[in-house]
């Protein structure tokens, strides 16, 4: 499966943003989908994982309450609604696809999109 994520951008602190990751392939249904992020010289972090029909979420502690991931079986999409956004948040964010549920290490995840560059300015 091909993963290609969008939505980024530059927003206020306290603003939100919404990430999309568009999957291509008929399968798309049969992977559990994350998002991770990377600041600059920082290690890849978990953000938020659900379940392959969409009836489970997991959350870092960090965004937990501020970020929401959704996804669309029929649209083969999954998204990732960031609200209350704060300076630390400034990263690239990743979307993923695996087959373990509740991943939160990116050893679970065989597929990665490229990445979309979110800044939060304060």
């Amino acid at each position: 499966v091909q993963l290609q994520a969008s939505g980024g951008g530059l927003v206020q602190a306290g603003g939100s943003l919404r990430l999309s990751c568009a999957a291509s392939g008929r399968t798309f249904s049969s992977y559990v989908m994350g998002w991770f992020r990377q600041a600059p010289k920082k290690e890849r972090e978990f953000i938020a994982t659900i379940t392959k029909s969409g009836g489970s979420t997991n959350y870092a502690e960090s965004v937990n309450g501020r970020f929401t991931i959704s996804r669309d079986n029929a649209k083969n999409t999954v998204h990732l609604q960031m609200n209350s956004l704060k300076p630390e948040d400034t990263a690239v964010y990743y979307c993923a696809a695996g087959t373990l549920d509740g991943s939160r290490s990116a050893r679970g995840y065989y597929y990665w999109g490229q990445g979309t560059l979110v800044t939060v300015s304060s």
